[in-house]
């Protein structure tokens, strides 16, 4: 996420929170860095303009000037104000309407706007526990509008099927129709896309707004498009009267432009990111937390959440009874535990959540090579037998050609797995008994650390 600018403001905070003095010289260094950073990463000319003048007005005031500390003092203005550009707070949706409410989603084709629409419904199903009927209007592309059936189902909502051959404002009148006549709490309405800006576009999408009159008109929009994204965003504000933003694809952002400067360009609060593709891949957009992460300095809470939200608490607690009772660890458990890493999003969204300092020794690390090879050890347990899984020590070598084959490998790797397995059964050995806690005071842990599991623990 924001690869380029994180790298460089990162470094940068690094080398100001170590400062004794702030000095107008000091100040217009980093200043002059920042903005270099800033160019860089594709932010809007006024923008880094506006965020520059704010730093430089705080910096060289008596608030730095006075601490005790001014260095750190200076990072939490940095932060701040990067907050403030990209917003205030966070911003839910607001849907104080008469059911329906309706939220119309816009945006150029590819940005993302299809998924965004299955990823929203998901977030208010499970969020807002709404009852959720989706429908697409591009007739342009049919194969759009199977794309919002597959993903409307993935999420758990009702599709309410439209045809090419039909009128965009016929299909969003028959939906509205439906979805007052059963009582649905949220129509969201996926509005045709074009590869770039053009009239035509914009008086259908006006045209649909003025009849539907929505709640929450949300504008989506590609994270790694830069200025791209900069001049789709005062085109769409000029159109309609947009009440937030859809960053997507957030987590492949090298730039990070797109986010310092879409609120600025459009009035309008970022009201979402798109963290991942996975369907529960959508999060509400809390600035001050987002600009923690651009600075490097991580988002321990969005990691918390992350791992709360992919653990399953029960799993886990079996886990960790079956290895106080003294019960062998076997495959079935080492399965299990590569199967919890994936479901909280995998090596590289969990890293992209740990400050900097955390992370640069992994630096030297392939996550993808990492994330494969997780996917192999699945894909080698699988090719095994229950009685295999319960009983390792079984597997000898015509089985394990045989497990081999199953799984597309070579008889190496599955010999790889089985003596990685054997090194966590001997570890789980050790942690019966209060083994755990014997290891922990010799290794210097935390005292008064309480028992449990240990959801996505590998080698």
């Amino acid at each position: 996420m924001a690869s380029v600018l994180t790298e460089k403001l990162s470094s940068l905070v690094k080398t100001i929170s170590g400062q004794a003095r702030i000095t107008e010289s000091n100040v217009a260094d980093m200043l002059r860095e920042i903005r270099l950073a800033l160019l860089e990463a594709d932010v809007a000319l006024p923008v880094v303009r506006d965020f520059l003048a704010r730093v430089k007005n705080k910096a060289l005031g008596q608030e730095v000037l006075g601490s005790l500390k001014p260095g750190q003092t200076l990072v939490a203005i940095v932060q701040e104000e990067l907050a403030k550009t990209m917003g205030e707070g966070v911003e839910d949706l607001n849907l104080a309407a008469q059911p329906p409410a309706v939220i119309l989603m816009a945006g150029l084709q590819g940005a993302g706007k299809t998924t965004s629409t299955a990823k929203l419904a998901k977030y208010l199903i499970t969020k807002r526990k709404k009852k959720v009927l989706t429908v697409s209007a591009d007739v342009y592309r049919p194969a759009a509008i199977e794309q919002l059936k597959t993903v409307t189902a993935q999420a758990g909502a009702e599709w309410f099927a439209s045809h090419a051959a039909q009128k965009p404002l016929e299909i969003v009148s028959a939906a509205l129709d439906y979805a007052k006549r059963h009582f649905f709490d949220v129509l969201l309405v996926d509005t045709a896309g074009r590869l770039a800006i053009d009239e035509l576009l914009m008086q259908e999408i006006r045209g649909l707004h003025a009849f539907l009159n929505p709640v929450e008109t949300l504008f989506v929009v590609d994270a790694m498009q830069g200025q791209d994204a900069i001049n789709t965003a005062k085109a769409f504000k000029e159109a309609l009267p947009l009440t937030g933003i859809v960053l997507t694809k957030i987590d492949g952002d090298s730039r990070g432009g797109a986010a310092l400067s879409v609120r600025m360009v459009t009035g309008a609060p970022i009201k979402f990111a798109g963290t991942s593709e996975k369907i529960e891949g959508l999060e509400l957009f809390d600035a001050q937390r987002h600009a923690g992460r651009v600075l490097g300095m991580g988002d321990i809470v969005a990691l918390v959440e992350q791992v709360t939200a992919g653990v399953d608490i029960k799993a886990a607690e079996k886990l960790a009874n079956k290895i106080k009772s003294g019960d062998s660890f076997d495959l079935n458990d080492f399965l299990a535990q590569i199967q919890q890493m994936k479901q909280m999003g995998g090596l590289g969204s969990l890293m992209e959540k740990l400050p900097t300092q955390m992370t640069d020794k992994a630096k030297h690390l392939d996550l993808n090579k990492v994330e494969k090879d997780l996917a192999k050890k699945q894909g080698i347990v699988h090719s095994m037998t229950p009685k295999e899984r319960l009983k390792p020590e079984i597997i000898k070598a015509t089985r394990k050609r045989r497990i081999a084959s199953g799984a597309g490998v070579q008889v190496q790797e599955v010999n790889r797995l089985l003596n990685e397995f054997t090194q966590m059964q001997e570890m789980m050995k050790k942690m019966r008994g209060g083994g755990l806690m014997k290891m922990m005071k010799r290794l210097g842990g935390m005292k008064g650390m309480g028992g449990g599991g240990f959801p996505g623990m590998m080698r």
